[in-house]
């Protein structure tokens, strides 16, 4: 039995108009996706009409984790799906790790993960390691991808899932004068028979979900709003044999005014290089000053490697302003799903995809009806009310431990925390919040008073000397 309840109109979690419309709510019968997040379906009973003779179709601008997962999910679930990627082999400035839960999740194969890193290093900005990864049980990891790879295989899956392919560059799209007619796209193909200029066309599809990147166009053609940006640099280096026997499984991070003024430099290894990389939003202009003292503290470990690759690119620091418009939604870097403090995004990316995709597919019914905003309302309301909070904590830890070199020590010196190191690890690994234990808490607590009061007295008497 169906029941009318009245909602307001919004954009995301905004109130866009004081409009008001009537939803009916029911349990939908059957569901064709692999993994049903919910039983309950909210569906427009005003004008989300059944198509004729065609399915529902979707464009998924930009073919990285976000686009891939997507359109995956979409032409598992009868979608007729087109995905545009520019860059076939993309190599995005990336440190490439992904949680342990990733891989189950996304069934990834375990070919294309690079290492499994079971050590980190923390490094202070006076050189002082500390060791993490001693509560890691014996299956547990991190893995360490490369984005070409790991990007070739998602679209191919999607591909293969019915979803087609098109090396192409988005330009802009014409938005409908109706709430139900269709987008127009304007991109460029790349056939491999016209050149670098490409063959300029258009198609007409009835939703659009922008995952292209920290730079998107689709933000763009939504007025989605700016937002804080990090530039990310990195360089892929290929180090003696014996030297990369050393990162076989351990990843390093640094820390310190040199290498970073808010970030950290890193040193992840891949399958025959590593890659080291810094980022900062606060000195852009700086970022090679940035690059070269992360090679500096870890020049003892890296001496006789050869840069293979060079890479730079925009990483968004907050969510936009502005995720939803109409039947056209924002996911991963394009929506600005990278957490502050540690600037992971693969997963997250990927999980919005996957997340928005299957908003779509319920809302449209396996693609028999047309959608609406409240469909991919769902999709953000969903998202933010499971990792906002995953964002803002990061955040805090950021602003709290990223602001000088003697907060940076006292953030290092936490880390050596077996219970700080477990809690960060099972959050990590696992995108839950892990259970932790009063008594422990208070001690954390406590104890990371203690480091800053520390932290606080040696930034004092460093000013005192450079006076």
């Amino acid at each position: 039995m169906a029941t009318t309840v009245t909602l307001k109109s919004f954009t995301g979690l905004r109130q866009s108009s004081t409009e008001q419309t009537n939803f009916v709510s029911h349990v939908p019968s059957s569901l064709s996706l692999p993994q049903r997040r919910s039983s309950l379906r909210v569906t427009a009973s005003r004008a989300t009409p059944k198509l004729s003779n065609r399915k529902l179709r979707v464009a998924v601008i930009g073919g990285g984790p976000a686009g891939g997962a997507a359109a995956e999910t979409l032409a598992q679930g009868g979608i007729e799906t087109i995905l545009i990627e520019r860059k076939m082999d993309n190599c995005k400035p990336c440190g490439g790790a992904i949680p342990l839960c990733m891989v189950g999740e996304f069934n990834l194969p375990l070919d294309i993960i690079d290492r499994r890193v079971t050590k980190m290093k923390m490094i202070s900005p006076s050189n002082i390691a500390v060791d993490i990864g001693r509560t890691l049980k014996e299956h547990e990891y991190i893995g360490m991808v490369r984005r070409e790879v790991l990007d070739a295989y998602l679209r191919e899956r999607a591909e293969k899932s019915g979803a087609t392919v098109i090396n192409g560059l988005f330009l802009k799209m014409d938005h409908p004068e109706n709430w139900d007619s269709p987008y127009t796209l304007h991109y460029t193909e790349y056939d491999g028979k016209t050149g670098a200029t490409g063959t300029k066309k258009t198609m007409e599809v009835d939703a659009v979900i922008g995952a292209d990147g920290a730079n998107s166009r689709v933000a763009k053609s939504i007025d989605a709003g700016d937002y804080d940006y990090a530039i990310a640099f990195q360089e892929r280096i290929r180090i003696p044999d014996e030297k990369m026997t050393y990162y076989e499984d351990l990843a390093e991070m640094y820390v310190g005014d040199d290498v970073s003024p808010d970030f950290y430099g890193w040193v992840f290894p891949k399958c025959d290089h590593v890659a080291v990389g810094t980022g900062t939003v606060t000195h852009k202009g700086d970022i090679k000053k940035f690059q070269l003292a992360t090679r500096n503290r870890a020049k003892d470990k890296i001496l006789g490697g050869k840069i293979i690759r060079v890479e730079a690119h925009p990483i968004p620091e907050h969510p936009r302003p502005r995720r939803l418009s109409k039947r056209v939604a924002l996911v991963g870097d394009a929506a600005g799903y990278v957490t502050k403090c540690s600037g992971e995004g693969i997963y997250f990316a990927a999980k919005s995809g996957r997340m928005c995709a299957e908003a779509i597919v319920e809302g449209s019914q396996n693609g028999k009806k047309m959608i609406d905003e409240g469909d991919l309302r769902k999709y953000l309301e969903k998202w933010d009310k499971t990792y906002l909070p995953t964002y803002r904590v990061l955040d805090v830890l950021q602003k709290v431990f990223y602001r000088s070199n003697p907060a940076r020590e006292a953030f290092v010196e936490m880390c050596a925390d077996e219970y700080v190191q477990k809690m960060t690890f099972d959050s990590y690994l696992y995108k839950r919040v892990a259970p932790g234990s009063p008594l422990e808490d208070i001690k954390l607590a406590v104890n990371t008073i203690g480091s800053l009061v520390r932290a606080n007295a040696l930034r004092r008497e460093i000013e005192k000397l450079n006076v």
